[in-house]
């Protein structure tokens, strides 16, 4: 069933359920899902841990490592899920560049609902006090880039169907 699908970039803000969702996909797909937060560089790990959002060039390392990634299990006829925030369109054109067919999954809420959800977690290096500087660096999908928008305040099995859904209905076949 997986081959059907192109690689999918669960995207969002910090809080907006991408692991999560994107572990279930990836169990109702069978495909195989990585969380983008784990190919992070220690130094950006280490600069979030201390409350500093990171900037395009902190960036730019981390979002190669995932393209690279995609593309290669791609190559080899594997497309993966990777949760990924994406919070930029030139940060999702260098996650395109080895692999044009991804599609983004786009976890849309408001901020007040995502920072409540934040208050129940202690992410490893990601202080709440980053939301905000997230949804000011968001730039939302564009109609020209391949994209499927969910809200978030669905259960996590009505997402999961509900990106299916999308995907067939508009990316499959």
């Amino acid at each position: 069933m997986a081959s059907q699908f192109p690689p999918l970039i669960v995207m969002g803000v910090s809080g907006s359920g991408k692991s999560t969702v994107g572990a279930a996909l990836s169990e109702s797909l069978g495909m195989q899902f990585i969380d983008g937060d784990d190919l992070h560089p220690r130094a950006n790990k280490e600069k979030m841990a201390a409350g500093h959002a990171l900037n395009d060039e902190d960036r730019a390392p981390w979002l190669e490592i995932i393209a690279d990634r995609i593309g290669a299990e791609l190559a080899e006829g594997n497309p993966i899920i990777v949760a990924c925030s994406s919070l930029k369109r030139s940060y999702r054109r260098i996650l395109t560049a080895h692999a044009p067919s991804t599609v983004f999954v786009h976890l849309q809420g408001a901020r007040e609902v995502i920072a409540e959800r934040q208050s129940h977690r202690n992410h490893e290096y990601m202080p709440n006090s980053l939301l905000d500087s997230q949804f000011d660096t968001l730039e939302p999908l564009q109609a020209d880039e391949r994209g499927v928008l969910v809200d978030l305040t669905q259960t996590p099995d009505d997402i999961v169907r509900s990106i299916k859904k999308d995907l067939t209905d508009h990316y499959v076949g």
